[in-house]
């Protein structure tokens, strides 16, 4: 996907001479460990090559003007230092907007107005955490542009904190992390509730990691979302009527057979049973990766798939067929759905010399099952959030 010269595009749009600093944050997949985040267990995320180019340059008023290259129609949004609430009618700029906020309220010194140029190549509605590139991407820009001396963990708080409490949005705190902690050919082990983290060598040699987008609206994700965290929760009540724990993250699973007749509704009992599973896979897949297992780590994949689809019951049909599709490709390791489910993306390892035979037969089951065809993507895994070789692009 190439890149569009936005040195001349940021000189365009706000009438100026000068070359801007140059900054990008990426998105990110989640290789392992689905719906554990906010039941206290680990995920094993990854930055990918695609996420959000942000160059600005300081102004010396107190005026901030954003423009975004993927929403042209909006034109420039401005607003000023001084009034940095949430405001409806600002669409996407209310992410960078909160990070700006925050940092000012956090007593970093921006005392200056500015002007920002965003471009995203993040494939949009795929889940591959735009918003939380927006947010990081914003957090360095601040870094570099104003001199600051941060903590990447702060930002990363900050990041969540802009879509907990700025949006409203109930996240947890993998997107902005793995997004803030990226590092070029690893994935992160991250436990959600300690925020204690490890990185995981990805030997993929004559392989690459295929995203395929399903193209299905989402519509079911947010009451779908709530009703599952609503079910581990019962399940993890009636678990701790004999168990210490503080989450489902908590239970290994020899723990949850001895003690899974405690969770009465076999709904949550499934539910539960993913959760506990899933962790387990996580640590399982820190392992493997480090001996360069790939081919034991794909099973892994596929065997998370398999849970999401019978015990947690995420999937949906657009995502089983891509995911089955996968399966049965030659010169593949693995493949899953990445993300909320209900749409939205899976992943595969793919061996780099069946990649056109693998887009071709994946496509025509896809389309030839739910009628329209699913959008591929190549990507690479690369470093976290950071300025761009000392502002040149």
């Amino acid at each position: 996907m190439q890149i569009p010269n936005l040195h001349y595009e940021f000189q365009s749009v706000f009438n100026s001479t000068k070359i801007p600093r140059s900054f990008f944050a990426p998105g990110r997949i989640n290789l392992i460990g689905e719906h554990t985040d906010y039941n206290g267990g680990n995920v094993f995320p990854a930055s990918i090559s695609f996420g959000t180019y942000a160059l600005a340059q300081k102004r010396e008023d107190q005026k901030i003007r954003f423009f975004s290259m993927n929403f042209t129609d909006t034109g420039i949004i401005e607003c000023e230092l001084s009034d940095l609430d949430y405001d409806e009618t600002h669409s996407w700029v209310n992410f960078p907007k909160g990070i700006i906020k925050y940092m000012c309220e956090n007593g970093f010194n921006i005392l200056n107005g500015m002007d920002i140029l965003y471009y995203g190549n993040i494939p949009t509605g795929a889940g591959l955490s735009s918003s939380a590139s927006i947010e990081m991407v914003t957090g360095v820009l601040l870094e570099g542009l104003f001199d600051l001396t941060i903590d990447r963990l702060e930002i990363i708080k900050l990041g969540l904190k802009v879509e907990n409490e700025y949006i409203g949005v109930n996240s947890g705190i993998m997107d902005q992390f793995a997004i803030g902690k990226g590092r070029k050919n690893h994935a992160i082990l991250l436990n959600c509730q300690t925020l204690e983290y490890e990185y995981a060598p990805i030997q993929l040699d004559d392989h690459v990691i295929m995203i395929i987008n399903t193209n299905k609206q989402r519509t079911l994700v947010g009451s779908k979302y709530n009703e599952r965290r609503s079910q581990c929760e019962k399940a993890l009540k009636e678990l701790q009527t004999e168990l210490n724990i503080q989450n489902l993250g908590n239970l290994t699973i020899e723990q949850f057979k001895e003690h899974k007749h405690l969770i009465q509704d076999e709904t949550n009992r499934k539910r539960a049973k993913h959760v506990v599973y899933e962790n387990e896979r996580t640590l399982k897949a820190l392992v493997l990766l480090r001996q360069g297992s790939l081919d034991l780590f794909g099973r892994l994949m596929n065997e998370s798939h398999i849970s999401l689809q019978n015990d947690y019951e995420v999937t949906g049909i657009e995502l089983d067929t891509l995911v089955k599709a996968a399966w049965n490709q030659p010169g593949v390791i693995g493949a899953r759905m990445t993300g909320a489910g209900f749409g939205g993306c899976a992943i595969a390892i793919v061996e780099k010399s069946q990649l056109d035979s693998f887009r071709y037969n994946v496509n025509q089951i896809y389309a030839n099952a739910i009628g329209y065809e699913a959008s591929f993507y190549t990507a690479t895994i690369g470093d976290g959030a950071r300025e761009i070789n000392g502002g040149v692009l």
